[in-house]
């Protein structure tokens, strides 16, 4: 039996409680007791599958702020979902941290041909095949509509209805641990999107004393901040213990403004912490944050937010335009091999030097002891490829040897390495942006919007004339978006696979690649910028990035080739003579 339900609503004067008897039926009202500090509370408990509507002050029925399950769309009726009945098979399972994990980042929707959690279980056993130790959700918390990226949630405690509800999430944790594979959640508590969020009819959960490039700013550090802040807190601790999840990708942190004397990450870092000793296994939070400062990843005891880590942009910018040669944007300060050393080395490009992109010097340099694994790179994810005009991934304009490059690079560096759907194989189908709002003039405002921004990005010049960006509402724009599994099986496909698998095995096998051990990670570039030599303890990631073959001179000779993409390198003595867009890895 669930306990009584509970809703906080400070202002209200009555809060009921109605079971709807069919669409657009409300039924009879229950009045919801009041309680100290703003909170109501049903008289009886509701057996779990029961449907319910709130009401604020005689108002419209609404979804509950804490709904776990919201079956009919965000705009209808909460469900009672019983957390505690699953039965979990996964009591042997210990747990993995995200620090040095090959991390897999996919869209529920997208990944699969159905687009549910239940299918997704189906191809768990391609992804442990490959290596990878940490599976991402792109969110799931429930949004408007079908189909979407999620990053418009509104209904932070369900799961997506079309995904297959809140138990399908308990499964597919299930089966992943199985596989001894440990999951990652990313969750967006930096706002809310624009249709279905009933909220402010709650409660102040928003202010405007700041603002976010969502518009008003989640209120963490104003009058009555304490239970928005618990709000967010309760759902991070929530997918963690009752749905087994092992970390949380927190999204544009940098957009949580919090002036309180100790900001919200900080606490949300404590409280983890505290239940990791509760569950005995590693927990781990990982921050999007665009801020460039270690910080972030500072333990709060030290008086940092204490995030275990957190998204390097930098890596893959700096990657991207060496190997793709754009400068439009906010690639405008990247491109050199010099840059992409200083990325490969230092973590930030920008660590209290001038950004031309932004017009004001950016970041700060982070401290020689601090971890590699607390930074996540990569060379493709949902952002780089889906915010570009067309949603083409790196391979439209990279040949398969840039995109060996890429993968060798990214998985044998000293940061924790991660992975977007498809990448394992070059996949060719685009990951767009797509939306599904009912309400016309919302649908319209993003269709305008996404070709307006797009217009002074400069994409022109990237693909070579006219761009027409796809409509984020048509259905065809999802569809364009979901893998094509039969791609793996080609020629072509199956070698970037074996290629992938390869490596990170390799990153499994060696101590010296699965160091963040900063120090012991040196870069040489030539002086022309063609070549690039990643040592690693011991070992060397040697890199052609000329159209031609490049000599590459090593620090002593070569004793044992393990991995080549093109097996065409000629060695003598400490020269290596690469072939194009070649790489090869060296251990000693």
């Amino acid at each position: 039996m669930t306990e009584p339900l509970t809703v906080w609503a400070p202002a209200a004067r009555a809060v009921e409680l109605s079971l709807p008897t069919g669409p657009g039926e409300d039924g009879e009202r229950v009045r919801l007791v009041a309680r100290e500090d703003g909170w109501w509370q049903a008289p009886e408990p509701l057996a779990p599958g029961t449907d319910y509507l709130l009401h604020v002050d005689g108002g419209p029925g609404r979804p509950d702020p804490r709904s776990a399950w919201q079956p009919h769309d965000v705009h209808g009726p909460s469900r009672v979902f019983d957390a505690t009945a699953f039965t979990w098979s996964d009591s042997s399972w210990t747990g993995r941290s995200s620090l040095g994990a090959v991390v897999y980042e996919l869209h529920v929707g997208t990944f699969t041909p159905e687009g549910t959690l239940d299918a997704a279980i189906d191809r768990l056993d391609h992804l442990a095949g490959l290596g990878v130790d940490m599976v991402e959700l792109m969110p799931v918390a429930a949004f408007p509509g079908e189909f979407g990226w999620g990053y418009d949630g509104v209904a932070l405690y369900a799961v997506h209805h079309a995904y297959g509800g809140p138990e399908a999430l308990q499964r597919f944790v299930d089966a992943a641990h199985a596989r001894g594979l440990a999951v990652c959640l990313d969750v967006v508590y930096n706002h809310l999107g624009p249709s279905g969020n009933y909220l402010g009819e709650f409660g102040p959960y928003f202010t405007d004393r700041h603002e976010t490039p969502w518009g008003t700013a989640v209120n963490l550090d104003g009058p009555d901040a304490g239970p928005v802040r618990r709000y967010v807190i309760d759902n991070a601790l929530r997918w963690l213990r009752d749905f087994h999840v092992d970390a949380l990708r927190l999204d544009a942190v940098h957009a949580l403004i919090d002036d309180s004397p100790t900001h919200l990450l900080a606490e949300l870092s404590d409280a983890v912490a505290t239940l990791e000793q509760e569950v005995g296994r590693p927990l781990s939070l990982i921050a999007e944050s665009d801020l460039n400062d270690a910080r972030m990843v500072t333990p709060t005891a030290d008086g940092g937010l204490g995030m275990t880590a957190q998204w390097d942009d930098d890596v893959h910018h700096a990657l991207h335009a060496r190997l793709t040669g754009e400068r439009h944007g906010y690639y405008v300060s990247f491109g050199t091999t010099e840059t992409l050393r200083t990325a490969l080395t230092d973590v930030f490009v920008h660590a209290g030097t001038y950004s031309e992109f932004r017009g004001k010097v950016w970041g700060a340099p982070v401290p020689a002891d601090v971890d590699g694994r607390r930074f996540v790179v990569f060379s493709s994810n949902h952002d780089q490829v889906g915010n570009r005009a067309t949603g083409d991934r790196p391979g439209r304009v990279l040949d398969d040897g840039q995109l060996a490059i890429s993968a060798a690079v990214t998985l044998l560096g000293h940061y924790t390495p991660m992975l977007f759907m498809g990448e394992e194989w070059g996949a060719r189908t685009p990951f767009q942006y797509f939306t599904d709002h009912a309400e016309p003039e919302l649908a319209e405002a993003i269709r305008t919007g996404r070709t307006e921004e797009f217009a002074s990005h400069g994409w022109e010049e990237v693909y070579g004339g006219d761009v027409e960006v796809p409509d984020p509402q048509a259905r065809e724009t999802f569809l364009a978006s979901k893998l094509d599994w039969s791609e793996h099986e080609q020629e072509r496909h199956a070698r970037l696979l074996g290629f992938h698998r390869d490596v990170i095995a390799l990153r499994h096998r060696e101590p010296d690649f699965a160091s963040g051990i900063r120090a012991d990670t040196a870069v040489i570039a030539g002086e022309d910028g063609d070549w690039l030599v990643m040592y690693r303890g011991s070992h060397a990631v040697v890199v052609n990035f000329a159209d031609e073959p490049r000599q590459v001179p090593l620090r002593g000779a070569v004793s044992d080739v393990v991995l080549g993409w093109s097996g065409k390198a000629d060695v003598a003595g400490d020269v290596v003579t690469l072939p194009a867009h070649d790489v090869l890895v060296i251990c000693r």
